[in-house]
């Protein structure tokens, strides 16, 4: 008897599941296709049953995880929002605390994918782009809408994010070999840009003002 779309789809995602995780502990090339089959609960000569290649599952991995990761973004603004609470400061607060460092399974794909990146083929590559510019867009967005500012606000979310993943990623760096470093690496770059943040709309308002 044959599989059924639905169990067939269900295989699938199983599949993508356990790809991302190993993918994001160990590295896409770390991790090969018998024991990746293996963590997914099937025999590695059903894989291509479902990808034509590990190029194509790694592609399916990302577009499920930036997907994924878009959504924790619209919903810490929605959660920012209806608590009358300022969402950049709370993307930063979140982005850079004890519990995103940890959580290397299912937090930010683009700071859990970004060492890989560049060695991704061009489809993986081209869906990596794709989300770091939709990230981009919608964070610059929010910014605008919190500001009350256009101008510059694509600047500032680039300027922002870029320090958000190298604080992220220095501090998980060390984080097992020297907690107290990790700590202070993301105490420090968490605190710098929420200051940032609060004293740029008045650094805006200034320029207006003598535009005027």
């Amino acid at each position: 008897m044959g599989v059924s779309r639905q169990q067939a789809a269900e295989n699938r995602n199983a599949i993508v599941a356990a790809a991302e995780k190993l993918f994001r502990e160990r590295g896409v090339d770390g991790v090969g296709l018998a024991e990746l089959m293996k963590a997914a609960g099937f025999t590695q000569g059903g894989f291509y049953n479902h990808f034509a290649s590990k190029d194509a599952l790694v592609a399916a991995v990302l577009e499920k995880a930036m997907e994924d990761g878009g959504n924790v973004f619209a919903s810490i603004v929605e959660g920012a929002r209806s608590a009358n609470a300022d969402p950049v400061k709370q993307r930063i607060q979140w982005y850079l605390s004890p519990e995103h460092r940890g959580n290397i399974n299912e937090g930010c794909p683009l700071s859990g994918f970004v060492g890989d990146a560049r060695r991704f083929d061009d489809v993986a590559r081209g869906t990596y782009v794709d989300g770091l510019a939709t990230n981009l867009e919608h964070f610059a967005k929010v910014i605008e809408e919190t500001d009350g500012v256009s101008e510059g606000s694509r600047r500032k979310a680039i300027t922002l994010f870029s320090q958000m993943i190298g604080t992220l990623l220095l501090s998980r760096a060390v984080a097992d070999v020297d907690p107290a470093l990790a700590d202070e690496i993301l105490d420090e770059g968490r605190q710098h840009l929420l200051t940032a943040v609060d004293r740029q709309p008045e650094i805006q308002s200034r320029g207006h003002s003598r535009r005027r």
